[in-house]
């Protein structure tokens, strides 16, 4: 089986610059939200982020950077798993782990379409499965977690704050409906993208120009970019002739 080149990889760069500034952030604040324990562990993962997100960018590089990433998000994925463990019945922890896990199904994708080990069917059918899984548990959070995320939205937008934080719940979910039932995925896709992409835009990064010195708004920022980009590079794979 050969290789054949992706007929876009804009979700691929979006991916990388987006883990590529999460890195530059987690550095810059010193692994300051992480335990002494953890620190060394933290800047690691940040290294990986710095230089794999650099190496995504460079066609001959991508499936090693890739390679690269997919590890560090799986590291933290799996750093989620006492947590969920301690406490199962507190959503946060399967959100947190979910939110890592469609990095790592971003990372996944760029590497196996570099690759010649996956037909194009095979790595369509588990990019939307796994990305679907990941939407569902996107809306359960935001569903558990609604006096949160409706506080979150910016109080400008109509209707009101209630409606937005409903209708992104549903959206959500249809998207993981429609990923796992493989029916009208390429919109659906494309639609998580925007509308990941949006919460980054219109969320977060009013609250960095607001509060330039909040780490977790860096972070947030930077991870809603890099999960539109997850979103994104399964829309480029998806729609894909």
């Amino acid at each position: 089986m050969t290789v054949s080149t992706p007929s876009s990889n804009l979700g691929c760069h979006v991916f990388g610059v987006a883990a590529l500034a999460t890195g530059l952030i987690t550095l810059a604040w010193r692994g300051a939200d992480h335990g002494y324990q953890l620190r060394y562990l933290v800047y690691a993962g940040a290294a990986a982020q710095i230089v794999g997100g650099a190496m995504v960018q460079v066609r001959r590089l991508a499936k090693t950077g890739a390679s690269v990433l997919g590890a560090a998000y799986l590291v933290f994925a799996l750093l989620c798993v006492p947590q969920i463990v301690a406490a199962p019945r507190i959503y946060n922890s399967w959100g947190d782990f979910f939110e890592q896990f469609s990095l790592v199904t971003g990372a996944a994708i760029v590497h196996a379409r570099w690759s010649s080990a996956w037909s194009r069917e095979t790595l369509r059918r588990m990019g939307r499965i796994l990305l679907g899984i990941c939407a569902a548990s996107f809306a359960l959070e935001q569903a558990i977690y609604l006096g949160a995320t409706t506080n979150l939205v910016p109080k400008w937008i109509p209707p009101s704050q209630i409606f937005w934080a409903v209708t992104t719940t549903l959206l959500f979910a249809l998207a993981a409906v429609a990923l796992l039932a493989n029916r009208m995925a390429l919109p659906a896709a494309r639609l998580l993208t925007a509308m990941v992409v949006s919460f980054g835009l219109l969320v977060w990064m009013p609250l960095v120009i607001s509060d330039p010195h909040n780490h977790a708004n860096w972070s947030e920022t930077a991870e809603t970019f890099a999960i539109a980009g997850a979103a994104w590079i399964l829309a480029d794979l998806l729609g894909e002739h």
